[in-house]
């Protein structure tokens, strides 16, 4: 390399952000993942061996999924390919496909296709690798946020091996961070900044494990201060972090998890996890319309007529969020999270459909008894409809006792609380006058 293309690479190089720039060069400056790369792991195995088959590597924003991918080309000595699945199609795969058929058919090694968000790939291009995969022509390394086991073809994931990488941990990312701080080639150490520990210990824990967002917002901070010259303390280490909850997803995993976590919080009854997972949802930007409609299907699946003040709260909230929106939209979403995480809770209604949905599916379907079937309609007395029908409201207690179903089955159970501890009472005792026949 001439003394001119050194210095493009070497601006090159200066002008890409801190988080490029201290990039592991190696497997052993690599931060975490000792659950895959340890001594005697099947990762570390397998890229000691030099033959690497195809893999999936997915786990949260920030982990070292792409550096994992560059590092394994490097060790094995093989030609990384890199497509990001977002501006990539077909066509593209297609081409880097013979290219490398072509590189192996001519005695070359085979070379590895490292492909950034996978799952973004739709099912037509996620089976226009398979034939190459098979026949070993690539060694695959697909890299995503979510779980492969959703958002990747069966068949693509059974000729991989799917490893999980974690999120860093506070002391990895505190390390990661000084360790930029003092190297005055690649990182921050040339910049004659002082940092406190308490700066470092805030961005290590605030980024929630993400390397990249802990580096960005150290390279902020510290460039923040630079003409002045002051330090980096824990004050503008919090203002360099301007999003506090990053590499949300609304579509994928922690949408899912979050949500869960929401309404099992709901359905336990523990009001405070209900409204912290609430707010994390919020923070991260997720559709109040959404959350609005899982409140609503709670209120009847998970609290039903236990309080079924419930539901008409939960109907009240989508309305009262479509009309007011964020920020104010929050307050009433907490209202009614933490009515939700407070009532009595019963699913007496959701296993009652079921049960009885699925006696409709299974067993032979019950005739409707003549004395319930139509008789607005002329011919209807001659054929027997409404006769022995007793009009409810004629009765002195509103009830007419007739059995409506013409067998002996229960669906609706109540629970002993809230509201349904009365209704429990009253249809003990309805079920005695109305099933005569189970005498």
């Amino acid at each position: 390399m001439d003394l001119f293309a050194q210095q493009e690479a070497d601006h090159l190089f200066a002008a890409q952000p801190l988080a490029a720039r201290m990039r592991p060069q190696t497997l052993d400056e690599f931060a975490g993942q000792h659950h895959i790369l340890g001594p005697g792991k099947l990762l570390q195995r397998l890229i000691a061996s030099g033959r690497i088959g195809s893999i999936i590597l997915h786990g949260p924003p920030g982990c070292g999924k792409t550096t994992l991918a560059r590092l394994i080309a490097a060790e094995t000595d093989a030609k990384l390919i890199s497509l990001n699945a977002i501006n990539s199609g077909v066509k593209e795969v297609r081409e880097v496909l013979k290219d490398a058929t072509n590189e192996v058919a001519a005695g070359g090694k085979r070379p590895i296709l490292f492909i950034d968000e996978i799952h973004r790939f739709n099912k037509s291009q996620q089976d226009a690798l398979l034939a190459d995969v098979e026949t070993g022509v690539i060694a695959l390394i697909g890299a995503t946020t979510s779980n492969p086991h959703f958002a990747v073809n069966g068949a693509l994931i059974s000729r991989s091996q799917v490893f999980a990488l974690e999120s860093l941990g506070p002391d990895q990312l505190a390390e990661l961070l000084r360790r930029a701080l003092g190297d005055a080639q690649r990182g921050l150490g040339g910049r004659g900044v002082e940092v406190s520990d308490e700066a470092i210990d805030f961005l290590a824990t605030a980024t929630d494990g993400d390397a990249r967002r802990a580096l960005a917002a150290l390279e902020v901070a510290v460039e923040s201060v630079v003409a002045e010259g002051g330090p980096v303390d824990r004050e503008v280490a919090m203002e360099s972090l301007t999003n506090r909850v990053g590499g949300y997803d609304a579509t994928g995993d922690d949408h899912y998890d979050l949500a869960s976590a929401l309404i099992k919080s709901i359905r336990g009854s523990d009001v405070d996890a209900a409204i912290y997972w609430l707010a994390r949802m919020l923070e991260g930007g997720e559709d109040i319309r959404f959350l609005c409609r899982r409140l609503v299907i709670l209120a009847s699946e998970d609290v039903g007529n236990a309080d079924p003040q419930a539901l008409v709260i939960a109907v009240s909230a989508m309305q009262a969020c479509e009309m007011v929106g964020l920020p104010e939209a929050q307050l009433t979403l907490s209202q009614t999270v933490a009515y939700l995480a407070l009532a009595p809770k019963s699913n007496a209604a959701t296993t009652a459909i079921g049960a009885a949905r699925r006696d409709v599916r299974d067993q032979q379907v019950i005739a409707v008894p003549k004395m319930l079937r139509c008789t607005h309609y002329a011919g209807a007395e001659k054929l027997g409809h409404g006769e022995g029908y007793q009009y409810a409201h004629d009765q002195s207690d509103g009830v007419a006792d007739l059995d409506y179903l013409g067998v002996d089955r229960e669906y609706y159970q109540p629970v002993d609380r809230g509201h349904e501890a009365v209704m429990r009472e009253r249809v003990t005792a309805l079920r005695q006058r109305l099933r005569p026949a189970s005498e």
